[in-house]
């Protein structure tokens, strides 16, 4: 059983459009759809915004569905000058940029566990990687977003990156919050509210994990003005594409 998650309804609903549902469970106020895509088993919810949110999903994901593998799909604020809306950040490890107990602690180490980044998994981003590659390929991507949608947020060659991605429970749009965050953690490619908090318990649980995060705006002013539309027009068709190709392979990977 493959766990799938997005933070918003509006992250997954073209995913459940797609899934073949042969049961609803709702727990915790959160409903799960359990069914089938490319004939995969899998679990897919919507956490709701923010880490402890992300956190009691995945929880739940693990013990009441005993998934063997989570993939988190959503969008992200660039924090990286190079990084463009329309582009993909695929996790190669996560930290918390608004956790710190320092002087108890070290700076931004979660305590007990001593662990300031949290790994995703080698092979799932292997997986990913190639499938994020190929439909980012000009000509795939043409095919499934029209000229006039990319045209809209200004995408013309979208790139995939792989890297550090930061979560807190805040929403990135203000210059002085960025500076935070790269002088905290300088090589952080972009921003958002769960995936960090999805890794920490994946990685207490011991539970391999990707996260894959579309860029939705540069976290500066007008993240609140392209977020939805973006959503809308380009990270769901993002998402199901990916997503539904990472399932396609994920027979052939270790359990």
């Amino acid at each position: 059983m493959i766990g799938i998650i997005g933070a918003i309804p509006e992250e997954v609903n073209a995913i459940i459009a797609e899934m073949q549902i042969s049961e609803t469970r709702i727990i915790g106020d959160r409903k799960y759809y359990i069914g089938h895509l490319e004939n995969v088993a899998c679990v897919l919810v919507f956490s709701r915004i923010g880490k402890v949110a992300a956190a009691i999903t995945t929880t739940t994901l693990i013990q009441e569905f005993k998934i063997s593998k989570l993939i988190f799909t959503g969008v992200a604020g660039g924090i990286r000058k190079d990084i463009k809306v329309g582009d993909v950040v695929l996790a190669t490890h996560l930290a918390q940029h608004d956790f710190d107990v320092f002087p108890l602690y070290p700076k931004n180490e979660i305590p007990l566990i001593n662990k300031k980044y949290f790994t995703t998994d080698t092979e799932l981003n292997q997986t990913a990687t190639n499938e994020i590659s190929s439909f980012l390929e000009a000509k795939n991507i043409h095919n499934y977003i029209s000229e006039n949608d990319l045209n809209e947020f200004k995408i013309q060659i979208p790139n995939l990156h792989q890297g550090l991605i930061v979560s807190g429970d805040q929403f990135i749009y203000q210059k002085e919050q960025v500076s935070k965050i790269l002088n905290d953690f300088p090589e952080t490619l972009c921003a958002e509210m769960e995936g960090a908090a999805v890794a920490q318990v994946c990685y207490e649980y011991q539970i391999p994990f990707t996260v894959i995060r579309t860029i939705s705006d540069n976290a500066n002013e007008t993240a609140t003005i392209d977020f939805k539309r973006f959503i809308e027009k380009i990270s769901n068709t993002y998402g199901l594409w990916i997503i539904k190709h990472i399932l396609k392979n994920i027979k052939t990977l270790p359990n």
